[in-house]
């Protein structure tokens, strides 16, 4: 069966024109300023015929069935497989990217598979997949893409999951978490230095797309920090993190610390120890964050759910594996009946810690 062309370029709303003959790029804080021919700085959005197109629209590097809590979402349908894909590209030039072959591609033939919007919630439901990640690179840059993927999905009773470091603009940000029914937001460190000289970004854009998820729509929120060391994990700086988003997010947003391995143009910096990673649990939980965890080690205690209540245990985790459950149909503790704040359903999926590639051309059914 022959897969349907779809066009891989096409336009988009977010740029205007400027009174020297560019055109700016107002998808995000970078503004890209072009040239006729010219990319932005995310390589996937260019100036063609007076106006910016999106260059990838329905191609990515690949696609894979993952657990939910891969994402890292831990309080968003447990246990549940999720649909995950990405494109090529990136608008932030993090020196420490741990999926650089893929957020630093500057080759079309990185993006080796296509699907529809239509395709991929029709594979999603086919696969018993609840959610669709929009991952792997940030889907800021695809936003049409992402956009008409999650109507699709909506349609059909799938969720879409956005993992992004939320580096967006007014305008963009509304129509995109519009549609998104949960989000990670990569929060890369708590210092202005770090994000212009480590990522070429600033952190006062990163936190207002944080407050905008939080207090301006229904979107479940959880954030991750990668800790590198000796960059961005001291304790004053995990300190004023941890106090920042209780005071500005509420206690309940669920924060993920996880190790950093070297890679990308940061190769000299040694592994994150284990040690590092609880003690940015114990700060955080020492500031009145209710859920915090830690990621990329195995760590029984740090990965499973606590109420915030009375502590009793409600989620055991292994790995990406659920190992206990005790919540109950509503999502309560059963011990104190304090509500575990998140998005459940009665039992917990069974998806455990597979990763399942899937090719879209490969599938039996049309797509």
């Amino acid at each position: 069966m022959t897969t349907p062309q779809i066009q891989t370029t096409v336009p988009t709303r977010y740029w205007h024109a400027l009174p020297d003959g560019r055109i700016q790029c107002d998808l995000c804080p970078r503004e890209c300023k072009l040239h006729e021919g010219q990319q932005g700085l995310c390589f996937v959005r260019a100036r063609q015929h007076d106006r910016v197109v999106l260059t990838s629209y329905g191609r990515s590097s690949g696609f894979c069935v993952d657990p939910i809590e891969k994402k890292p979402l831990n309080h968003f349908l447990p246990g549940s497989p999720v649909l995950s894909f990405g494109t090529a590209g990136c608008n932030l030039a993090c020196k420490f990217c741990q999926n650089w072959d893929m957020s630093k591609s500057r080759e079309m033939d990185t993006l080796m598979d296509q699907a529809s919007p239509e395709a991929l919630a029709r594979t999603a439901e086919r696969l018993g997949c609840r959610s669709v990640a929009y991952t792997y690179n940030d889907p800021v840059i695809f936003l049409e893409y992402a956009v008409d993927t999650a109507i699709a999905c909506r349609e059909r009773g799938i969720r879409s999951v956005a993992v992004t470091a939320g580096y967006i603009s007014p305008g963009a940000r509304e129509d995109f978490f519009a549609h998104m029914d949960a989000a990670n937001v990569d929060l890369k460190a708590f210092t202005e230095d770090f994000y212009w000289k480590t990522c070429g970004a600033h952190l006062d854009k990163v936190l207002e797309t944080l407050r905008y998820i939080r207090h301006e729509t229904e979107v479940w929120l959880e954030l991750t920090t990668l800790l590198i060391p000796g960059h961005n994990d001291s304790d004053a700086e995990l300190d004023r993190m941890t106090r920042w988003v209780v005071e500005n997010l509420g206690p309940d947003v669920p924060m993920h610390f996880t190790a950093f391995h070297p890679d990308w143009k940061m190769t000299d910096v040694p592994r994150t120890p284990a040690s590092t990673l609880t003690r940015a649990r114990e700060i955080a939980r020492r500031n009145g964050v209710h859920h915090a965890y830690t990621g990329n080690v195995r760590d029984e205690l740090g990965a499973s759910t606590y109420c915030h209540g009375c502590g009793e245990r409600l989620i055991g985790r292994d790995g990406y594996r659920i190992t206990h459950w005790q919540l109950t149909a509503e999502g309560h503790c059963p011990r104190c009946d304090t509500k575990l704040p998140g998005v459940f359903e009665a039992q917990p999926g069974d998806w455990g810690e597979r990763r399942m590639p899937v090719r879209m051309a490969q599938l039996k059914w049309e797509v």
